[in-house]
Order: C-alpha cells, then structure tokens, then sequence
C-alpha cells in the first residue's frame, strides 16, 4: 500500500507540473538561448554567417577605464587638460572608449572610460529611477491605504478611485501625461503659472534633462500606487484591532499608534511591497519609450528601453541580449539581497 505522504507527494507534483512547464517554457529556455545568442554576433535579417566570438560582447558592454592626465598651467594660472578625444585616438587600447564622467582634483583629472557609455548611463538612469519612484509610490500609498481604512464615507468609492490607473493602459497613461507635462498647453504648467500669478517660467519638463526623469517618477507613482495601496490596505486589516485599543487605553497619540502599532503590524507587508516595487522599477520601459524615447540626450534611457533599442530596433539580437542577461543577473542579486535585508530585520525583532 503506498503510503500517505507519497500520495500527497504525487499530488503536489501533478498540480505543479503545468506551472513548471510553462516556467521552463518561457523562462528557462529563452534564458538559455540568450545567453547563447550573447556569445556570437548575431544580427537580424544579417546576410553574414553568425560566429563565436566568446565574451566580446560582455567586453564591450562592461569594459571600463580610468585614466589620468596632468594638466598644464598657464601663466595666470589656469589650468588646462588635452581634449580625452586627442588622447583616446592615437592609442589602440584606449581607441574604442569614450568618456563616461571626470573629476578633477588640483592640476590632476581623473576620466572614466567606457565602451558603451550609454549602458553606463542607462544603468545610473535606472537605478536613479527606483531610488525616486519606490519611497514615493509606497508612501504615496501606505498613505491612501490609512485613508480608506479611517472607515470614512465613500470607502468603496475611494478604493476604485484609487485603484483605477492601475487596470489602466500604461500607454494611454503616458500619452496623457505628455499632454499634462507639455510645455505650452500642459495643465501642470498652466497650474503653476496660475499659483504663481503668471510669474513663473514654463517649464519644459520631458525636454529638459533635469527635469525629465522626475516627470516620469511623478507619472509612475501616481499610476502604481493604488496596487500597493490594496496590499498595504489589507495588511492594515489583518492588525488586530486589540493593539489599537490597549494603546489608547494607555494614552497613546495617533501618531505613537502608528509608529508603535501599525508600523510593526506592517513590516511583512513593507517588505514585499518594497521588494516588487523596486523589481517593477527597474523594469521601466513603456513610460520612457512614449514620453521621452530616452531622451533627452539620453537622460532618461534606461536599460530595458536601451536593450530592445539595440536589439529589437537596431537588430543587433546578441548584443541586446547580453544587455538582457547582465540586467537579469543584477536584478536578481538586488532582490536577493533585499530580501536577506529584510529577514534579518524580522529576526532581529
């Protein structure tokens, strides 16, 4: 007779094999092939015959260098550098880089180097992006989740308010946002001239590099905050509603109840919202591509919109994908280490 958990066993295992077909079908296999595709130099509708060429690609998409020059000075005292493009040339070891950023310190100027400066910055972009958006999208909506919670009329109301940019296209959100953020005819301009009195200069806020990657942080909030809303709402709910009342039996402030009850009551919640707001962060590609198209002067590039610029658009298919397979390595070490973070925080307590 076979035994219970065996049969248990057997059970788990048939109701999982459909969900681990479909994982290894579209995730494993075309993980693998890209990583295939990574080492050769495979390009779309090429007539050229495709070959190996080992790690030339991840060479050429991480290769960095720094590099020192002296400066001159002058007789009033001012000192000048060789231009990087006269010192790049000539050498062949230097010749395929171009100059990612510099610091000068006295008569002295370091000058980062880089193969692909535009990854560079889409990486700097990126991870800039989810610094901006994840403490404002999960405050934003801790705070409307308080607000539906308070038991105030129209709850319902307000939840489907909230959550309605959620369900909505992320590229009718965006095409609607452009016209908000236009410099001329934008209603956010039109609001901050009327609260300056018609003071104020309009800004130009997808077309200024200062001011294009917060538009789209603002944009991004306000449509993926009504899902962590939700999550944090029913978080809220699974307080037990004793701790509440015991902490205003001892005299306890709002403000020391939530510190002090609904904080802790959250911190699973906290973490998991954390953790998938910042996955979808570093995913950013549809906002960039309607509003921006990665500029300008690629302000606003991030690397899911600069590997399918380079893959899909330019045809480079090997170079995209290794674009893609440092991208996925570096999010799964971030979600990793996020979640180890969080665990010892929870042990901790």
């Amino acid at each position: 007779m076979t035994p219970r958990w065996a049969r248990k066993g057997r059970l788990a295992f048939l109701f999982g094999t459909p969900a681990m077909l479909g994982l290894i079908t579209f995730l494993v296999i075309p993980f693998a092939m890209a990583i295939a595709l990574t080492l050769t130099n495979q390009k779309l509708l090429s007539p050229q015959h495709v070959q190996a060429v080992g790690l030339a690609n991840y060479e050429r998409l991480l290769g960095l260098k720094v590099m020192r020059q002296d400066g001159l000075a002058s007789s009033d005292g001012h000192v000048t550098f060789p231009r990087i493009r006269d010192v790049t040339r000539p050498s062949p070891t230097l010749r395929p880089y171009r100059p990612l950023g510099a610091m000068t310190w006295e008569s002295t100027r370091f000058v980062l180097l880089a193969r692909d400066p535009v990854f560079m910055r889409s990486l700097l972009n990126t991870a800039l992006f989810a610094v901006m958006v994840v403490p404002l999208q999960c405050g934003l909506a801790l705070g409307l989740a308080l607000l539906v919670n308070a038991g105030l009329c129209g709850q319902r109301a307000f939840r489907t308010i909230y959550f309605s940019p959620v369900v909505m296209s992320m590229v009718v959100v965006a095409v609607i946002w452009a016209f908000l953020f236009n410099r001329d005819l934008g209603l956010v301009n039109q609001a901050l001239g009327w609260l300056s009195g018609g003071q104020g200069t309009r800004i130009d806020w997808l077309g200024n590099p200062a001011t294009a990657m917060p538009a789209i942080v603002i944009m991004s909030a306000w449509q993926g905050a009504g899902l962590q809303m939700l999550i944090f709402l029913a978080g809220l709910q699974a307080i037990p509603t004793e701790l509440y009342d015991a902490a205003r039996i001892d005299g306890a402030t709002p403000l020391q109840r939530f510190v002090h009850v609904t904080l802790p009551g959250l911190s699973n919640t906290i973490a998991f919202v954390v953790v998938i707001t910042t996955i979808a962060a570093f995913g950013l590609f549809t906002q960039v591509d309607v509003m921006t198209q990665g500029g300008p002067a690629n302000a606003t590039s991030t690397v899911m919109f600069y590997a399918i610029e380079r893959g899909v658009r330019d045809q480079d298919i090997a170079y995209g994908s290794t674009v893609t397979v440092v991208y996925f390595v570096l999010i799964a070490t971030l979600a990793i280490l996020q979640q180890r973070f969080f665990a010892r925080r929870a042990g901790a307590r």
